[in-house]
Formats: C-alpha cells, sequence, structure tokens
C-alpha cells in the first residue's frame, strides 16, 4: 500500500472518528497537517466512494476465516455442507471410468 492510500485512510478514520463530514477538503486538511504530500484527485475519488458509508461497520464485518460473521450467533458452521458438495463434484471431475475411457485404454 502506497503512503498517500494510508494517508487517505487514515483521514477517513479520523473523520469518522470525529464525526467529521467526509469531504475531500476535510481529507486534504488532514493530510496536509501530517506533513504528507498527496496528488490531488485522490481526495475527491476517497470522498466519494466513501460517502454516506459507515467505516465502523465496514471494518467490523471483516473476521478470520471460518469464523462466524458478527450478529451470527445459531448459525450454521461455516462451509460444513458445502465443502461435502465441493468434494463429492470434484471426485466426480476427476473420475475418467465413468466416460468408458481410462489413463491406460
Amino acid at each position: 500500500m502506497s503512503t498517500a492510500e494510508l494517508a487517505l485512510t487514515y483521514a477517513a478514520l479520523i473523520l469518522q472518528d470525529g464525526e467529521v463530514d467526509m469531504s475531500a477538503e476535510n481529507l486534504q486538511t488532514l493530510v496536509k497537517k501530517a506533513g504528507l504530500t498527496v496528488e490531488p484527485i485522490w481526495f475527491s475519488i476517497f470522498a466519494k466512494a466513501l460517502e454516506g458509508q459507515d467505516l465502523k461497520e465496514l471494518l467490523s464485518g471483516f473476521s478470520a476465516p471460518g469464523a462466524a460473521p458478527a450478529g451470527a450467533a445459531g448459525a450454521a458452521p461455516a462451509g460444513g455442507e458445502e465443502k461435502k458438495e465441493e468434494a463429492k463434484e470434484e471426485e466426480a471431475e476427476e473420475s475418467d471410468e465413468d466416460m468408458g475411457f481410462g489413463l491406460f485404454d
């Protein structure tokens, strides 16, 4: 990740935490106060991408692989039946005998 991306990401998190409007001007102000240089186009791109988004919700939606997402108590274990179905499909695809020929025919 580049310095510009990190600077804008941290600036966006600061704005969200301070409940300040996510605008290109506010992002630019924070980045300049940090003494960093970012191309001006990135401020508007980040502001448009994050407009109306709740960063706290976006970040809390991530979980470790295999872990149930937040608020999914009582949900079925992740990947239980799906893995069985995938294994059956792979076995069927790998079997050459079903098609009437084998490796040594």
